[in-house]
């Protein structure tokens, strides 16, 4: 929080705009996107970038149900500063380093778009990191709902074994789940000797369904 900058603002706002001086990772965003469509836009702190991403992704799933639009949800986006090692992971395709934990989760709630590049040279103080500007374009999860306690647990579990095949990185969460690592596999059309950067969204949907017992899941 940088109140000092909230108390220089202050007296420029026009009365329409309110100054929040809070902590984002422990502020409450519904009671602002109840009013109407919200779209949100930062330079965030690049050390805090990650918890953020994560804040606003359940914040934008916590007001999917606002009365805004049918087809849209309450925070329709996010325009944000990020470094640019953050923003190449947001916008990594499968089977490249960058992919992983980070670039699924939002993917699977979020249209990303690259909007700029800036070097350090663009700020005063110049930073020693280069930076992007990305725009997270909200949608209704990809994810069903009664499969993202499992889907979210898999992913974390399997990409801790990112470089080992599929057989093997996932033998341990399918071990716990009570489900054989290969039947799963099999029954999500998926090479076991395939690895989990590979894996498209679709893929991980699937894998989590073959997972998941059928009396946990949603009738068609």
């Amino acid at each position: 929080m940088d109140r000092d900058l909230a108390a220089d603002l202050a007296p420029r706002l026009p009365p329409t705009a309110e100054i929040v001086t809070a902590d984002f990772l422990e502020f409450d965003p519904a009671p602002l996107a109840s009013a109407g469509p919200l779209r949100v836009a930062g330079n965030l702190p690049y050390n805090l970038s990650t918890p953020i991403l994560f804040k606003l992704l359940r914040a934008a799933a916590a007001t999917a149900g606002q009365p805004t639009s049918v087809a849209s949800p309450a925070i329709v986006d996010a325009t944000l500063m990020l470094q640019l090692e953050v923003a190449d992971r947001l916008t990594a395709r499968p089977g490249t380093k960058e992919y992983g934990v980070l670039t699924i989760f939002v993917t699977a709630q979020a249209d990303v778009a690259r909007v700029l590049t800036l070097p350090p040279g663009a700020f005063r103080p110049a930073p020693k990191v280069h930076s992007a500007l990305v725009r997270l374009t909200f949608k209704p999860p990809v994810v069903p709902s009664d499969l993202r306690d499992v889907f979210g647990r898999m992913v974390r579990s399997i990409f801790t074994q990112r470089r080992k095949t599929l057989g093997n990185a996932l033998r341990p969460f399918a071990d716990a789940a009570g489900v054989g690592a290969l039947q799963a596999l099999g029954e999500a059309g998926i090479d076991p000797a395939r690895r989990p950067e590979t894996l498209t969204l679709a893929d991980l949907v699937a894998l989590a369904s073959a997972l998941t017992p059928p009396g946990l899941q949603a009738e068609p």
